[in-house]
């Protein structure tokens, strides 16, 4: 058991320091949250706010928070297929730990390197006055990290069956650009199409946000208008899917792994 947690914590680390070394990849990944809230968010607020009765800026922080951590997060699992190509992997497969603590270190430190860009998000989004209490940002930790793990399973998924790091650059924007509009980042998904309705829900992304969005809006006024489910009934789809995501994912990567 010791081993297995060590294994996890140096693969974190490796990614963590990764991070700090690549500080341009830092600020890259920061700006474009900024600009979704920052411009965006306000841009929805002058148009819309008062007909929907509720803040767009805060809205559009909540989603925007959400989807950052999943997709840095899910993103970020691209390495493995950087360390297949570098036979890093190789030598990790052959070591006497498991193939699941060999993901979850993987997914805890792309969690880890998500963690800066998300205190950055907070930090720009109370300048912007968004009201933050002690409560709101512990809920936003809480609903983040669940964010960010489901995530990297959704990465594992994703990214087990492609070959190279190119191919995984070509088909990822194809897989998270439409969860942009169907998991309600910027857009409430309420009283949609039947068939947007459906995409929506087959979406990952969604129920990140609206997790996020159920814990930040808890004892809100404003919750019944910007929930879609109650987190409780979220956390346990996020659970199954995650289960799901991390069993066949890890296997169809562990099985490539061998055919090598």
């Amino acid at each position: 058991m010791r081993q297995e947690v060590g294994a996890v914590l140096m693969l974190a680390q490796r990614d963590l320091t990764k991070l700090l070394r690549d500080r341009a990849r830092l600020v890259s990944e920061l700006v474009f949250p900024i600009i979704f809230i920052g411009i965006l968010g306000a841009s929805l607020q002058a148009a819309f706010g008062r007909a929907f009765g509720y803040d767009f800026v805060t809205f559009t922080f909540t989603g925007v928070f959400a989807m950052t951590l999943f997709q840095t997060t899910a993103q970020g699992i691209i390495s493995l297929i950087e360390d297949r190509e570098t036979d890093f992997a190789q030598e990790i497969f052959v070591s006497p730990i498991s193939r699941y603590a060999i993901v979850a270190g993987k997914i805890l430190g792309e969690t880890l390197v998500a963690s800066p860009v998300a205190i950055g998000i907070v930090a720009f989004a109370a300048l912007l006055g968004v009201p933050m209490t002690a409560e709101r940002v512990v809920a936003l930790a809480i609903g983040g990290l669940v964010a960010a793990f489901f995530g990297g399973s959704f990465g594992v998924l994703v990214l087990s069956n492609l070959p190279n790091r190119r191919a995984a650059q070509n088909v990822f924007p194809f897989l998270m650009l439409p969860q942009y509009f169907t998991s309600g980042i910027f857009n409430p998904m309420v009283d949609q199409p039947p068939l947007i309705d459906a995409l929506s829900r087959l979406s990952p992304m969604r129920y990140a946000v609206d997790l996020v969005r159920g814990l930040f809006y808890r004892e809100s006024g404003e919750y019944r208008l910007v929930v879609l489910q109650d987190p409780a009934t979220v956390i346990a789809l996020i659970a199954v899917a995650f289960v799901a995501f991390m069993v066949v994912g890890t296997a169809l990567f562990v099985r490539k792994e061998r055919d090598r």
